[in-house]
């Protein structure tokens, strides 16, 4: 049964929408950063790697489902962070005898919108289309060479005891600094509630996804295992990275807990990442506060809804999200009337792709000015900003 025209009850909902969920992707882009110095292409690759598999351990507790994106519902925030180390670099380099360093970060106050003195990362999200649900997204850090556009498009059906969600769609990541590279292209594993009529309520991933870089013939077949009714542990993982035919890693572990990677030559192993060391080390985000968004974005379309999960008063959520969406089903109906349709302001689609309307100068100062005033065409740089 698809359940995307299922409406859901409010006690399964989590206090966030799908565009903000969506930001989990990019929680430790610190991972990307100086990739493109890196002359080996394999290591390159496995950078794209670790951003991939470190933000799979951010969830709620329990099995909890983001609030659905609306058509006319948009996101945006930037995540700042000070580094002063990259980690993860020199997994498979022959060239660099070298361990991976780890990041040290710090936090700070909420600076005063836009801050060039840390590293700025802009994130905008909007949703592209209701029936079927997509939500595009594009993010970018033109300080340190990266960019990421793509577009999630989830899917449920209802399984006897589990709820499976097809997460269609893919991660589009650009080494700005190595345009020869093209695209890093990564799809998504499948989500699984399961125990939703008796049992143990458990939030699973599952089933096999792709990383690839055509550019220089790199590939890494990710494979997400649930765990079986009387063998197996939950989370765990398993990959292998391929350099043209030749495997050259192999990627085991758990993405709730440690991943590694080991050189298939060499049998060298290495940490990809270790959610008890560094999943606390998430970039802070910050959001304009909600007085100062415009009135479809995320946090303000949501408030009454968040507010009363939060407060668990679900009464009260149930009658701010049925207001929400029968506000949304009016406005469908009058375009339906009028004989229109909702023109997408930032997002177009090409050749079955969702892309940002903007090319990024080569400049990085002039790119992060250009994505501000693309993002806020009404706002100074003067405008303040809420740490979330």
């Amino acid at each position: 049964m698809d359940l995307s025209r299922v409406t859901f009850p409010t006690f399964v909902l989590e206090p966030r929408s799908m565009l903000e969920r969506i930001t989990d992707f990019m929680a430790f882009p610190d991972l990307l950063f100086g990739a493109e110095k890196c002359n080996d292409p394999e290591e390159r690759f496995v950078r794209v790697l670790q951003y991939y598999l470190a933000g799979w351990h951010i969830k709620p507790k329990g099995v909890k489902k983001p609030y659905e994106a609306l058509l006319v519902q948009r996101s945006h925030l930037t995540r700042q962070c000070v580094q002063t180390a990259h980690r993860g670099s020199t997994l498979l380099s022959k060239a660099s005898p070298h361990p991976p360093l780890h990041l040290a970060r710090t936090t700070f106050p909420a600076p005063p919108y836009p801050t060039p003195a840390s590293y700025t990362i802009l994130i905008f999200s909007p949703a592209v289309s209701h029936h079927p649900p997509v939500s595009a997204f594009f993010y970018t850090s033109p300080e340190n060479h990266v960019a990421i556009v793509g577009e999630l498009r989830p899917k449920s059906k209802f399984l006897g005891n589990s709820v499976s969600t097809t997460m269609e769609g893919e991660n589009r990541v650009s080494l700005l600094g190595r345009p020869e590279d093209g695209e890093y292209v990564v799809t998504m594993p499948n989500m699984y509630a399961r125990g939703i009529l008796f049992g143990k309520m458990v939030l699973e991933l599952g089933d096999t996804c792709m990383a690839k870089n055509e550019k220089n013939n790199l590939y890494c077949d990710l494979d997400f295992k649930t765990k079986g009714f009387f063998s197996g542990t939950y989370n765990a993982i398993a990959g292998r990275v391929r350099h043209n035919s030749c495997e050259i890693g192999e990627i085991t572990g758990r993405w709730s807990h440690t991943m590694e990677i080991k050189n298939t030559k060499t049998g060298q192993k290495r940490v990809l990442f270790d959610v008890a060391k560094d999943g606390q080390n998430v970039c802070p985000k910050w959001v304009p506060p909600e007085a100062q968004q415009e009135h479809n974005e995320s946090r303000r379309l949501w408030h009454n809804l968040t507010q009363a999960i939060v407060a668990k008063d679900m009464e009260k959520a149930t009658d701010a999200k049925m207001a929400v969406e029968e506000a949304q089903r009016e406005q469908r109906k009058k375009m339906e009337e009028l004989g229109t349709k909702h023109v997408q302001t930032f997002f177009e689609e090409r050749n079955g792709r969702w892309m940002p309307k903007i090319d990024l100068p080569r400049d990085p100062k002039m790119a992060t000015q250009l994505v501000q005033d693309w993002i806020f065409p009404s706002k100074s740089s003067s405008t303040n900003v809420t740490a979330v």
